[in-house]
Parts: structure tokens; C-alpha cells; sequence
């Protein structure tokens, strides 16, 4: 049998395949208040009819000003529940793990008013410069993300993601491209860890399923991070108690990326090696011969797909017949599925 369609237990939590919907921003949510709309309503549940055996649900904020724009999805407070609980809902019916990622934008936030970020220091020139946040503001932020874990659980998901990656809050905390602090959340690299710790451990405080960390294993710049870097915060995150890096790359500062398919794998596989830790590899994964090398050559456990399940919410199925695998149909489809 194809490993790409074997299933994987994470936590208790087993999915059918090691095929994941990577999450990607929607920017549907038009009243500017973060809620689900119909539109999220049908696209993530046509990918769990489609075969996919995780979903993760777009970056969706911890706090008002932690949004990328002022239609994103949001989980800071309980009036975000309902909705999201209807998601979950859906995707589990057609076999699907539902997975959410918690996310803070920090200083790539373009919503109305003041931004925050470890550094008064502008993404780019066409970014907003961002306040320095002070020891409170961290303290509250770190507060935001265990609460959105409380209704995480409370809404029916069963992974959750934090977004340590794409130049977003987290991310630059740990990159001393876009953290210049002299306290103790900047400098060394386990001072500039600290924030992402002390979530970690917020986080596990409340969720004891399945936890994820997204971050981005190379900045491309020089005095950036690279894969090296991250081996050991990886390992550090193993022992609070995180299950599988989500392994991504770059946006911390403007550079050039030359992509290609599988550009990021090799970043997943120096993690996965160096700290005995599952990975997600991610990043032009087109092929479902390539999908199934990536996890029988060991270089990821599971296969994150963006692009190409935004093309073909049906690729699953594509998969298992190129691969000579067998994947389930939905009743409504058996007829007509081969």
C-alpha cells in the first residue's frame, strides 16, 4: 500500500492519510468581525469530501490586531465559537480531522489602528512601523492564544497549529532580523524562544491533543534562521510537548526565494533528523508520485498541500489511483467515484 494513504495516529487523534490541507488565508469575512461565513462553509468541507485526511483551518486570530487584514478569521472571543463549531462539524461527517491554526500577525498586520511586534521595526516601506510590545502586552498576547485553545476545543477541533512562520508574530520573536530586544525576550537564542515557550506551554495548559507548530526554517538573508537554527528549537518544542513541525519557510523580511517543486523538503528533512521529531513538508508538492517519496523515504510524516487543493479539492483521489491505493468514496459517490 502507498505510505501516502496509510493512516497516522497523532495523540490519539488517527487520520485516514498523511494528505493535509496546508492553511491558507480566505479574507472572507466581510463584516470585519472574524466570524465564519459561507464561504468557509463550503470550501473546507468539499476538501473532506474530496479525501484529504486533515484540514487546517486558515490562520485565524488571537486578538483583533493580530489579524493579517481586517477580513480574516478570528477566534478572540466566545462569539467566534458557533460558527466554527458548525465547520468542524461538516468536515468530520465526511471523515476529515479538523485542525485550526492560531495566529498573530504582528508587524504584517495592515488592519486599522496600532500593530505590534517585538520591534518598532517596519516590515517593508509599504508596512505600518509597529509598537514595540512591552513585557504586559506579551503577557496578554500569551494569554490570547491559550484562550482561542479553550475555544478551539470548545468548537469541535482536533489539532491545533500555531503560525510560528511567514514573518507573523511569532516568527519574528525567533528571528533576529525582526527582534533587536535587550531584554530577556531578545538576544540568545533561547531568550528570543521565550515567547513561543511560554505559549507552548499556555496552550498545553488547556489542549491535550494534538499540537502543531508552523515556522519557516530559513529566513534566505544573512544573520537570518536557517534549518540548522531551528533543529534545536524543534527539539525544544518536542519536549513542551509539540507533536509535528509544520516545516515552511521565508517572509520574515523581503528576499529572494527561487521556488521549486519541493523546495522545502529538504528543511523538513534536516528537522525531522536532527530532532526526532515528525514533520509536514510543504511547498509546491504538485505530484502524487513525489507526495508518497517525500513520506516513504522518510523525509516528512505528512504532506501538506495549498495550491493544489485550491485547484482540486479531488486530488486525494487522483492520488490513490496514480499510486494504486484505495480511498474511501462518499456513499452520495460511490457509483461514479471510479
Amino acid at each position: 500500500m502507498a505510505k501516502l494513504f496509510e493512516p497516522i495516529e497523532i495523540r490519539g487523534v488517527t487520520l485516514r492519510n498523511r494528505i493535509v490541507m496546508s492553511p491558507m488565508c480566505m479574507y472572507s469575512c466581510p463584516e470585519q468581525d472574524g466570524k465564519v461565513q459561507d464561504w468557509h462553509l463550503v470550501h473546507y468541507p468539499s476538501r473532506a469530501v474530496g479525501g484529504a485526511g486533515l484540514l487546517i483551518v486558515e490562520a485565524t486570530a488571537v486578538q483583533p490586531e493580530g489579524r493579517i487584514s481586517n477580513q480574516d478569521l478570528g477566534i478572540w472571543e466566545d462569539g467566534h465559537v458557533e460558527g466554527l463549531k458548525h465547520l468542524t462539524s461538516l468536515i468530520r461527517q465526511h471523515g476529515a480531522a479538523a485542525g485550526i491554526q492560531l495566529a498573530h500577525a504582528g508587524r504584517k498586520s495592515e488592519t486599522d489602528g496600532d500593530i505590534f511586534a517585538p520591534s518598532a521595526i517596519a516590515f517593508s516601506d509599504r508596512y505600518k512601523t509597529p509598537k514595540e510590545m512591552t513585557e504586559e502586552d506579551i503577557r496578554k498576547t500569551v494569554s490570547a492564544f491559550r484562550d482561542a485553545a479553550v475555544r478551539a476545543k470548545e468548537a469541535g477541533f482536533d489539532v491545533i497549529e500555531l503560525h510560528g512562520a511567514h514573518g507573523y508574530l511569532l516568527n519574528e520573536f525567533l528571528s533576529p532580523l525582526s527582534n533587536r530586544r535587550t531584554d530577556s525576550y531578545g538576544g540568545s537564542a533561547e531568550n528570543r524562544y521565550r515567547i513561543v515557550r511560554e505559549t507552548i506551554d499556555a496552550v498545553r495548559e488547556v489542549w491535550d491533543g494534538p499540537l502543531f507548530v508552523r515556522i519557516s526554517a530559513s529566513d534566505y538573508t544573512d544573520g537570518g534562521m536557517t534549518p540548522e537554527d531551528y533543529v534545536q528549537m524543534a527539539a525544544w518544542m518536542k519536549e513542551q510537548g509539540v507533536d509535528l513541525i509544520d516545516v515552511s519557510s521565508g517572509a520574515v523580511v523581503p528576499a529572494r526565494i527561487s521556488p521549486y517543486p519541493g523546495y522545502q523538503v529538504p528543511f523538513s528533512e534536516t528537522v525531522r533528523n536532527g530532532s526526532d521529531v515528525m514533520t509536514g513538508a510543504v511547498g509546491l508538492i504538485e505530484e502524487p508520485a513525489h507526495a508518497e517519496e517525500i513520506v516513504q523515504n522518510g523525509r516528512a510524516d505528512l504532506v501538506l498541500l495549498g495550491r493544489e487543493l485550491l485547484r482540486d479539492p479531488y486530488w486525494p483521489r487522483r492520488a490513490a489511483k496514480e499510486l494504486g491505493a484505495e480511498i474511501q468514496a462518499p456513499v452520495q459517490y460511490e457509483r461514479g467515484w471510479n
